[in-house]
């Protein structure tokens, strides 16, 4: 039996791939709104249906999400506490203005006319973020999303009344109802972003950086030389330091290493400020509180540890202050190179972005790295199965294996030939 409103059906193209159209910019993923349908109307077209929460389905051929148009009303505390409501009555309007920013509460029709009714399309040219209705301090995970769009538009604006709603927000407490798995989500998206840094101080100027991660908020609270950054504290050179990962297009696990490195300076007696001793070995538990919050990935957390323990010490080679072929040797025994040769390239890479997070760095070679590239490639080429081979006493074998790598990068560097 045909359902008679099936020819009122109305699809448009919504959100992202609408704006990423109108930016010039590619679009990957596209998802669709349908209009005056019903499930059975879909199931009778071949769509398959994937939606948990609210009535969402596959199309038969290209496999793109079409959800039913809907509306939401808020009975509970965080981004949970949402009753759905999906029906053909519901309209374009209507599902369009339960949207986060009016740059993603545009359609499109079939016909490619735009479907414009918060005027997205004047934000788009304007270059500002600005949420959609009041119904924006209903779902927390939606702060997020704009400082995650503040990392990747880097030259849009906040429009100040969706600054004032997003420190609501955080006033009254609804960002605390956050999962672990949700903040990371959407933390780990934004540092992939263009200009990262970016979400990092809209996250902090709304105030929700100190209640999602304090341990990094805590560094805007600490001295800093003023030749790392005009305004004189840790956090400000946390910033450009994650700023340098992104112009790198470093991985996510070297852009949070590249953020968490310097976070035992917050815990550095004020007497031993600004020259930070010893900040290495107290940043080790700030960083295990934040993992163990959010829930970071291990890979992402073991790259931080060992940025947080050895980038003070990499940053030394090459300059006024150098170390030892054995002290170099030892640093990278102990980030185990011989097995994750890829992981000390990445550790490297943190530490030259923690170099370049100064003024006037960004340009600046970065003498440590020929140093250490050499360093390693004698490392790895120490054969320890003939040192091993070669010894009656089984009980040597690390420490013979130790010498031969220390006398290998000995020779390596001092095959370097002499600065000009």
């Amino acid at each position: 039996m045909t359902d008679s409103r099936a020819k009122d059906v109305q699809i448009y193209a919504v959100g992202g791939a609408v704006r990423d159209e109108m930016m010039g910019q590619p679009v990957s993923d596209r998802d669709y709104v349908v209009v005056g349908a019903t499930p059975e109307i879909l199931l009778a077209r071949g769509f398959k249906p994937v939606g948990k929460d609210f009535p969402v389905f596959l199309h038969p051929e290209t496999h793109e999400e079409y959800a039913l148009a809907r509306t939401e009303k808020k009975d509970g505390r965080g981004y949970h506490g949402f009753c759905f409501y999906a029906a053909p009555e519901v309209t374009l309007e209507e599902d369009l203005a339960r949207r986060d920013l009016t740059i993603n509460a545009m359609a499109r029709g079939e016909d490619g006319a735009l479907v414009d009714p918060f005027h997205g399309r004047a934000d788009l040219e304007a270059r500002v973020l600005r949420h959609v209705g009041a119904a924006f301090v209903d779902d927390p995970v939606r702060l997020l999303r704009v400082a995650r769009f503040a990392a990747r538009f880097s030259d849009f604006s906040l429009a100040p009344e969706t600054a004032e709603l997003m420190r609501r927000m955080v006033e009254n407490g609804e960002i605390d109802h956050l999962t672990p798995e949700r903040v990371w989500r959407e933390v780990s998206r934004g540092l992939m972003e263009r200009a990262p840094q970016r979400m990092l101080a809209l996250l902090r100027e709304c105030g929700a950086l100190a209640r999602l991660m304090p341990e990094i908020d805590a560094l805007f609270h600490v001295p800093e030389r003023v030749d790392f950054h005009p305004e004189g504290n840790a956090g400000a050179h946390v910033l450009l330091t994650l700023a340098a990962a992104a112009r790198m297009r470093l991985s996510l696990a070297a852009r949070f290493a590249a953020l968490t490195h310097d976070l035992g300076k917050a815990l550095t007696p004020a007497q031993l400020l600004p020259r930070y001793h010893g900040h290495e070995e107290r940043g080790e538990a700030p960083l295990k509180r934040l993992c163990e919050r959010l829930k970071v990935p291990v890979d992402c957390r073991d790259l931080a540890r060992l940025a947080i323990r050895q980038h003070g010490k990499i940053n030394c080679v090459g300059g006024r202050q150098t170390l030892t072929p054995g002290v170099m040797t030892r640093i990278m025994e102990a980030c185990d190179l011989k097995r994750r040769p890829e992981r000390f390239t990445e550790l490297l890479q943190v530490c030259e972005a923690d170099a370049r997070g100064r003024l006037g760095q960004e340009d600046a070679p970065w003498p440590p790295r020929e140093f250490w590239q050499r360093a390693s490639a004698a490392f790895c080429g120490v054969d320890g199965g003939a040192v091993a081979a070669s010894l009656v006493d089984k009980t040597r074998i690390q420490e013979r294996l130790h010498a031969a790598r220390v006398a290998a990068v000995r020779a390596a560097l001092a095959a370097m030939p002499a600065p000009p």
